[in-house]
């Protein structure tokens, strides 16, 4: 049978891939959120409908269409921005949230809420790889509104029967992401020999956006009437130098990066999952991460069209 899915922020990188795997799983996906594109290219990624518009209760009400499960992908996605803009990173974050959950509570309480939170609720952890019952330390405004999100999504599934599922995501990637590490390595090097924060060795967990995009959706599969929460992460740490340096000799470079050793302020040193609860889901990752990188890389030498 169909289900109703409506992926919230479905314009933004790991939105549209969550409405293109649900749309491939034989649901019918609406969307809403903040973006311009045109009915031909939401269409392609697999959306029956989208709404431009704030995610609030009132717009929720009008265009959500009784969904039976809702992916909250909108929300503040970076480190930085909560840095320059704690306030807006808030609203995105924490207040959608809010009114997502007060949508359930008020309108669908049938329908599965399934939030995309960040391994950036752990803050740095010394024993690795992490679990999902360490005691979360955030390190960053970021963090502390993913966290936040999560108490929200507890709370409303103890005390008001909402189902719901928390995934927190480790480094997602693939092509078409233009921010973050991916992509500042490779507009850097592009130009020549670059020194980039940090001392290289920090670790990082990477997950490809497909895989993340399906996770997402068995996340929804699995949760039934309670609160779920999973690491969503690979369960194997890569240093920083590696993936620079691999991005390095794409632009014949090898040995062109240097390494500041200046950490950036709300980054922890190193996220590895510990992916413990996700063997009980159908799922597993499908991308490997050297032939990913080769691909972005070679995107982003094509014009990141």
């Amino acid at each position: 049978m169909t289900t109703n899915v409506l992926v919230t922020g479905a314009f933004g990188f790991v939105g549209r891939h969550v409405a293109r795997a649900a749309a491939r799983a034989g649901h019918a996906v609406r969307g809403i959120g903040h973006g311009s594109w045109s009915r031909a290219e939401w269409r392609e990624w697999g959306l029956t409908d989208w709404h431009s518009s704030d995610v609030t209760l009132d717009a929720l009400v009008s265009y959500a269409e009784e969904p039976d499960l809702v992916v909250h992908c909108a929300g503040s996605g970076t480190v930085g921005f909560s840095m320059s803009h704690p306030a807006q990173d808030f609203d995105r974050t924490v207040v959608t949230t809010r009114d997502v959950l007060e949508y359930a509570r008020l309108h669908r309480r049938k329908a599965k809420v399934v939030l995309p939170s960040s391994a950036g609720v752990y803050g740095d952890v010394q024993t690795l790889p992490i679990g999902v019952n360490v005691p979360l330390h955030p390190v960053s405004p970021y963090g502390v509104h993913k966290q936040m999100a999560e108490e929200l999504c507890l709370a409303y599934s103890r005390h008001f029967g909402i189902s719901t599922a928390i995934v927190r995501l480790f480094s997602v990637y693939g092509v078409g992401l233009r921010k973050q590490l991916l992509w500042d390595a490779c507009t850097r090097l592009s130009r020549g020999p670059a020194t980039f924060g940090g001392t290289g060795h920090e670790t990082r967990d990477w997950l490809h956006v497909d895989d993340a995009a399906r996770l997402l959706l068995a996340a929804g599969e699995a949760v039934l009437a309670d609160h779920l929460v999973i690491n969503g992460g690979a369960g194997h740490g890569v240093p920083i130098h590696w993936i620079i340096e691999t991005i390095s000799k794409s632009f014949g470079g090898a040995g062109d990066v240097q390494f500041s050793g200046i950490a950036r302020s709300g980054d922890p040193l190193h996220l590895i999952a510990d992916p413990g609860e996700v063997r009980g889901l159908n799922w597993r990752p499908e991308h490997a991460l050297e032939e990913e990188l080769n691909r972005y890389v070679e995107w982003f030498k094509a014009g990141a069209p």
